[in-house]
């Protein structure tokens, strides 16, 4: 029990109290980043900055930095009980130094680390924390976010365009690396999405990080926005931009594991501060990572904060919420003896499903509108079930299953597909045990997996036909979609974070041809409701024939709540042509020809077909009506009726 003294001085606000001792041991302290860290105050009539830092198991603690010549005696911190939080105010201390924690260990070893709630870092290779002021960025964006207090993800059209910012674009020929900044990236890829129809931009790793190759999964300042591209102010004017162009913002967050750099978050005090102790629970064999202890209060309060901050403070609309698997199961990576069961004997890790439901009912219930999407590869139940049914309240769950089968069937030969029908249908079975998202992300196009383009089977113009009737299918398909940068022009060569897409591809016909392909079937899916509206509810999609095995053909309607405006959407997964093909159809409405992969823009053929057709009443796919449609091979023709 905390000693109550009768002197004791009123805490000013900026100051580590009582309350906040309290609340961060509790694990609530929603809005910590405001109080720990470096903060400019004034005191006692000087302005200053206001350091505080977790490190319960340190002997001392002394902030250095360029305000005091690094020098380790200058600036001890005062210890605050009972978490162990140090404290100081340092007058010489402005906007713009760079600062470590130097801690005194209980083995007698001397420290250096980064602010865990640094706002701001040293650009890599340096390893220091930058005092900066985030407390008055400049928004005009309340337009976007009053609507999405009313936004319901399950009924928006949701179309994510991925994209790794160090690699979509740079600047040729620079001695630099040739970077975008926020700035630049805010205009450009602004122009480009309002351009091809993406409702959102997924942005990878924008959390300070300190080596590129890791793609920004490997975080060292959770709590800054990566230096590689700018100032927090220059990021708070990209999110800002974006959504005055009426585009969402997600961004890639990583709560399962960080790195062991010695500057980072690895034995904070010199002990296991943010891991769990036993290796075997607190360690990743895979990765080389240490994994967060979610057990204590203080680490998954510094973790929800953190999603607090992105969302509250940046006005980020989403966390994709990468590795989900492996902090749901102990043994995820681990051979036998390399993990410990849970005290029921599970593999379950139980602390990380108790801090996944209190995240996602703080983030989405005090964000309406925000999306808490999971990366999640296995068939845990009830992803995106509400937590008071057991669920873990995400509000969209990536759709691994879909994309492994739809990725391992486009690689077929096309002779061969008759034999892997039910890889194209059996996603059905499951569409709607949870609120989907289906995804081509960057997982698929690296490390030998091939670029989209180049998984598709036969050689040359073959292979652009593939992937246009494989993204046709995607887009009619009931979920919310996802396809990563390059994607959506064939880029060639897999996706490397060493240099910029293959822009010079789109010279090329075949690839000019893709990107039309792609950005039509965007505007398509934003512009009706059929394909967004019913996306978690069986009464929005109907195959008309899911069993037309040896011509590989797959026909479905979508469907809008108002039941007015539907599409039929026909596929042809092989090079074969169908004159005489013929579709079943439920009604005798006429049906209007609104996408046809066949005209030249989209590399067809040109031939002139009719934009209306009126059923007749002949049965076929075991509908009453049906329409005569000459399908080309790898034809695609969606209509409206």
């Amino acid at each position: 029990m905390v000693k109550k003294n009768s002197t004791k001085t009123k805490v000013q606000p900026y100051e580590i109290g009582e309350l906040d001792h309290y609340l961060f041991g509790q694990g609530n302290h929603y809005e910590i980043y405001k109080k720990m860290g470096a903060h400019e105050v004034t005191k006692n009539g000087k302005r200053g900055v206001y350091f505080a830092v977790w490190a319960p198991h340190a002997v001392n603690v002394s902030v250095i930095g360029e305000f005091n010549d690094w020098d380790e005696t200058k600036d001890k911190m005062k210890r605050g009980e009972p978490l162990g939080i140090y404290t100081c105010f340092v007058p010489e201390a402005k906007k713009g130094d760079l600062y470590k924690f130097c801690i005194e260990t209980q083995a007698g070893e001397k420290i250096y680390k980064a602010d865990p709630f640094a706002n701001y870092a040293e650009l890599r290779p340096g390893t220091a924390s930058r005092i900066t002021d985030i407390s008055n960025l400049n928004w005009s964006d309340s337009k976007w976010m009053t609507a999405r207090e009313k936004w319901d993800n399950k009924e928006e059209p949701v179309s994510i365009y991925e994209v790794h910012m160090g690699s979509w674009m740079r600047h040729p020929g620079r001695e630099d690396e040739g970077f975008y900044t926020y700035r630049e990236f805010a205009e450009a890829i602004t122009k480009y999405v309002k351009e091809m129809g993406y409702t959102h931009v997924e942005l990878m790793g924008i959390a300070e990080h300190p080596f590129d190759g890791s793609w920004g999964y490997q975080v060292t300042g959770y709590y800054a926005p990566t230096a590689r591209y700018g100032t927090p102010e220059d990021f708070a004017y990209m999110v800002n931009y974006l959504h005055k162009n009426n585009i969402g913002v997600i961004l890639d967050w990583v709560p399962a594991h960080f790195p062991k750099d010695a500057h980072g978050l690895a034995d904070f005090d010199g002990t296991p501060t943010f891991e769990y102790p036993d290796p075997r629970k607190g360690e990743h064999p895979d990765w080389g990572t240490k994994v967060f202890n979610y057990e204590k209060p203080e680490v998954s309060n510094f973790l929800l904060a953190n999603a607090l901050f992105w969302v509250e403070h940046y006005h980020v609309d989403g966390l994709r919420v990468d590795a989900v698997a492996s902090m749901l199961y102990l043994d995820y990576g681990r051979e036998d003896g390399q993990w410990i069961p849970n005290k029921f004997g599970g593999n379950e890790n139980l602390e990380a499903i108790a801090f996944f439901k209190h995240l996602n009912s703080v983030v989405c219930g005090r964000n309406k509108g925000v999306m808490m999407i999971a990366e999640e590869s296995t068939a845990w139940p009830k992803v995106t079930g509400s937590p008071e049914d057991d669920g873990l309240g995400f509000a969209l769950k990536w759709n691994m299953g879909w994309m492994h089968d739809f990725t391992e069937y486009m690689k077929l030969d096309p002779y061969f597909r008759k034999n892997a029908h039910h890889m194209m249908t059996f996603s059905m079975e499951y569409a709607y045990s949870e609120n989907y998202i289906l995804v081509l992300s960057h997982d698929e196009v690296v490390h030998l997996k091939c670029s989209m383009l180049n998984k598709m089977p036969g050689e040359g113009w073959d292979k652009f036909r593939n992937l246009k009737v494989a993204y046709a299918f995607m887009m009619g398909h009931p979920g919310k979609k996802l396809l990563f940068m390059g994607q959506e022009f064939a880029q060639l060569r897999e996706w490397s974070e060493e240099r910029e897409l293959d822009w010079f591809l789109l010279a090329e016909e075949p690839h000019q041809q893709i990107q039309n392909w792609y950005k039509d079937l965007l505007h398509l899916y934003k512009k009706n409701k059929a394909l967004y509206e019913l996306d978690n509810d069986p009464k929005g999609f109907d195959w008309i024939n899911k069993d037309d095995i040896f011509r590989s053909i797959f026909s479905f309607t979508r469907h809008s709540k108002d039941g007015k405006k539907n599409l039929l959407f026909v596929c042809n997964f092989t090079p074969v042509d169908r004159p005489d093909y013929r579709v079943g159809v439920p009604r005798r409405k006429q049906f209007k020809l609104v996408l046809n992969s066949d005209e030249t823009k989209y590399g067809g053929s040109g031939e002139e077909r009719p934009l209306v057709y009126k059923p007749e009443k002949q049965e076929c796919d075991g509908q009453k009506y049906s329409f005569a449609y000459p399908l080309p091979g790898y034809g695609v023709a969606v209509f409206e009726y």
